[in-house]
């Protein structure tokens, strides 16, 4: 508390000049301003945690003063002074953005109260940034596609992200739905507050209602104290609602009421509460066909559609392929404290752009995670790739390959290489952590190995297959 700087603006010298000697002896930095113009020169600057500003002053007021600094952006709190005990007033100080409000004349004990309230807001306030941060990621590490479509992406979400439009999100599995509905809530103006997601396909039926709308105490058995629910948490911010193909009709049927009425009615009440809640939906199922089988409701899809936004799958985008792979690597390398400087081999690079990637970004990633596993040396090799990828030709290669006769170049490179391996493990009487050790390599990309051979049909039984 004792580090905050604290702005005293009055136009009275006295009442001032006592402020500021109880708060300079309590610890505090302290600034003083006669007017409204004087204060906001100061704020202006930067640097002041807090203002103790009277409501009545010369040129402006105290609540103009209010207002214009969060028009310039100034994010110090205010606490106001006034000697009139007007409850309009108040109510006016605090929708323009004070933070407390005391009437004259303030007692010293009170105006040290009244800053470590504030203070501790201010500590929570940095606390819930450093989070959110932690949740959502920072912006830097956004990817930044190539592909004309997800360019295209990006401008939808530029456009729509600044309004309080329902957004409907969809694509296959693992596209990053998630992602983009992240993305809306962290470029719109509710960035500050609660982003809620909600997977509609996780939640027991039986429960859906109150984990949404949430319950009085008392309104079924177990609910032993009342719960707000999630759209209420998510109050002036961002409810996602993933997998909404998953929600059953009653349910559809309230949630339409939440978007027409800006309110929710916990389970048991008989009052309706108001929620400031934008909400982003998303499905990889197809709602007008469901629709038109009568298993989600017309008027709430339209209600969710205003606007659509389809994610591609990667299949159709491999122009963003190479990068994200590279992206994933570097995120997933931190994440994993990876010490070593991390290499690729040419092949995986060229295996994984081949790669029709039907799981999309979730698989990509999972493949990435397990190849900085397995990696020996921070070298990726194909031997640190699941099998059924680690077969995949790269096009620069197919034409070359000759498949049913096995004579194409990368086919008999894998049958020397195997060939080797097994000479090894003979000439060591069969001890295969020797022959890895002897051949250069980790005994896990030896096995790795033999792996991906049974799987080609190179290797049977320890045996390599001769045609």
């Amino acid at each position: 508390m004792k580090s905050l700087e604290v702005l005293i603006v009055d136009d009275e010298p006295a009442i001032r000049k006592v402020l500021a000697v109880h708060l300079t002896r309590s610890g505090f930095a302290v600034q003083e301003a006669a007017s409204g113009g004087e204060a906001l020169a100061y704020l202006s600057k930067g640097g002041i945690d807090v203002a103790i500003s009277d409501i009545q002053m010369p040129d402006f007021s105290g609540i103009e003063l209010v207002r214009r600094a969060r028009s310039a952006g100034v994010e110090t709190s205010f606490i106001m002074m006034t000697a009139h005990a007007s409850v309009d007033t108040a109510i006016d100080a605090i929708k323009a953005g004070a933070s407390d409000y005391m009437i004259k004349p303030v007692r010293n004990d009170e105006v040290l109260h009244r800053l470590m309230k504030v203070a501790d807001l201010r500590r929570l306030s940095s606390e819930n940034k450093v989070l959110r941060n932690l949740v959502l990621g920072s912006r830097d590490e956004m990817f930044g596609f190539v592909s004309s479509s997800m360019r295209d992406l990006d401008r939808l979400i530029a456009k729509v992200a600044p309004t309080d439009s329902t957004v409907l999100v969809t694509g296959e599995s693992g596209t990053g739905k998630g992602v983009i509905a992240r993305q809306i809530h962290q470029q719109s103006q509710r960035s500050d507050g609660p982003f809620i997601p909600v997977n509609c396909g996780a939640i027991p039926e039986n429960l859906m209602e109150s984990e949404l709308f949430g319950h009085v105490k008392g309104s079924f058995t177990g609910a032993d104290k009342a719960r707000k629910g999630l759209f209420l948490e998510a109050d002036k911010g961002t409810i996602f609602l993933d997998e909404i193909g998953e929600l059953p009709l009653s349910l559809q049927v309230k949630l339409l009421h939440v978007i027409e009425e800006k309110t929710v009615r916990p389970v048991g009440s008989e009052q309706a509460k108001r929620a400031d809640v934008r909400i982003v939906a998303a499905t990889n199922r197809d709602l007008g066909q469901m629709v038109a089988e009568g298993r989600f409701r017309e008027d709430l899809y339209f209600r969710l559609s205003v606007f659509h936004v389809h994610v591609p799958p990667l299949r159709e985008r491999r122009q963003d392929v190479p990068q994200l792979v590279r992206f994933l690597l570097s995120r997933g390398a931190k994440r994993m404290n990876h010490g070593t400087e991390l290499s690729m081999e040419p092949e995986v690079e060229a295996i994984l752009s081949a790669y029709d990637w039907p799981g999309n970004v979730r698989e990509m990633e999972n493949v990435i995670d397990r190849a900085l596993i397995l990696a020996d040396e921070g070298r990726i090799t194909t031997a640190d790739l699941p099998p059924q990828i680690a077969r995949i030709i790269p096009p620069a290669e197919a034409g070359a390959a000759a498949p049913a006769s096995g004579n194409g170049l990368r086919d008999q490179v894998r049958r020397f290489e195997c060939s080797v391996i097994l000479k090894a493990i003979a000439d060591n009487n069969g001890d295969r952590r020797t022959a890895a050790q002897k051949l250069g390599i980790g005994l896990s990309s030896l096995y790795r190995k033999m792996e991906e051979y049974e799987v080609l049909g190179l290797l049977k039984n320890g045996q390599m297959v001769v045609d």
